[in-house]
């Protein structure tokens, strides 16, 4: 039997590349002697620049730049041979970054990664490859804007950074004297619009600290950035990924002339996915946490969709499932096996993690076994 295990991280927890480790450990205790090939994974958010290092190779360089609330932080990027430069969002403006100072969507900048960029560049990067997941921001990229050259002006003709809470209060935008002259994709991990109840406001700023209060009036920012840069409703807001990390796809669009990919699909063919996939039994795939988000373009369904099409069953194991969950089976999934069955405390799960995700590793090898019934 041969079997790929392909997972995204568990999100605060464990790497990819720790998450192939443990299922494969599993498979093995259940299967002595099966084939096993690891691919870690990422779909734009936290671990990408690993995630391709282990596929593409590359060097691993760090800067240090502004996090997500001003603070100094080190953030990671990866050059690769060709000249493209892997950039993740998350290392310079993401969640885990904000959480010690609490989560406030309003305060939050992508002023950070624009600093990052601007780095890469001057390392010789010929193009950026930005992921946009795992970010704490709302800002719709004005905080990247402002760092490589962008001007935003009150009412009053003064100049600042606008942040989540403050996207409201710009009355004018100038462009830099020297644009950004890089080419840049952005790898998505959802394919939210810019504004709306299925936009990134109303979708994703409560799991950045949001109550609801504050998602309306961040949503009403979006729509008025989105209304100065395109005042013609030209297709840039209605796009699909443009919500992705708080509108910062569309701050990619509209600042940086930039394109939107799913982020999964473009690691899958660096990796070589379909020519690991040739002659697997199983894949293995999950992350975190596996819900209706997971089918909007999250690593495991990326992985789903190719394997379907190779006729290759795929399970997936996760921490825990969220809502929307039961639609997983229906989706194409074979089997879905969660390491516990509600939500844990971060302190407890980190301290369990290993041991939850290898004894759910182990319920999915068993349930393949045919000397084992299902569970």
């Amino acid at each position: 039997m041969k079997i790929l295990v392909a997972p995204d991280s568990f999100k605060g927890t464990l790497t990819a590349a720790q998450a192939c480790e443990i299922i494969a450990r599993a498979f093995s205790d259940v299967y002595p002697g099966i084939e096993i090939r690891t691919l870690p994974l990422a779909d734009g958010g936290e671990g990408m620049a690993r995630a391709w290092h282990a596929a593409c190779g590359g060097e691993l360089r760090t800067y240090m730049v502004s996090g997500p609330y001003g603070e100094p932080v080190e953030a990671e990027y990866l050059l690769l041979p060709d000249g493209t430069a892997v950039l993740e969002t998350a290392s310079c403006a993401g969640l885990e970054l904000a959480r010690p100072h609490g989560l406030n969507p309003e305060r939050t900048t992508t002023r950070g990664l624009g600093e990052l960029m601007l780095a890469a560049r001057d390392a010789g990067a010929a193009r950026i490859l930005l992921g946009l997941g795992g970010s704490a921001t709302n800002d719709a990229g004005c905080g990247m804007a402002h760092a490589l050259g962008w001007r935003f002006f009150d009412a009053n003709g003064t100049s600042f950074c606008p942040a989540g809470g403050t996207l409201s209060q710009i009355a004018k935008i100038a462009p830099p004297e020297e644009p950004f002259a890089l080419p840049v994709t952005a790898a998505c991990d959802v394919d939210a619009p810019l504004f709306g109840t299925g936009g990134a406001a109303y979708v994703y700023a409560p799991q950045k600290g949001a109550d609801a209060a504050m998602v309306q009036r961040l949503d009403a920012g979006l729509r008025h950035i989105a209304d100065l840069v395109s005042p013609d409703a030209s297709p840039l807001t209605p796009v699909s990924c443009s919500g992705a990390a708080g509108g910062l796809g569309f701050g990619v669009l509209a600042f940086l002339r930039g394109s939107l990919r799913p982020g999964i699909d473009l690691l899958l063919d660096c990796a070589g996915f379909d020519a690991l996939l040739a002659g697997a039994d199983l894949v293995i795939t999950g992350e975190g946490r596996m819900d209706a988000q997971t089918l909007q373009g999250k690593a495991p369904y990326g992985v789903l969709l190719r394997s379907k099409a190779k006729n290759v069953p795929v399970l997936g194991i996760c921490g825990c499932l969220g809502q929307g969950g039961d639609a997983l089976p229906a989706a194409g999934f074979a089997g879905i096996f969660p390491a516990s069955d509600a939500p844990k405390p971060p302190d407890e799960l980190r301290r369990t993690c290993r041991e939850d995700l290898y004894a759910a590793a182990l319920r999915a090898a068993r349930f393949t076994h045919p000397a084992s019934a299902p569970p």
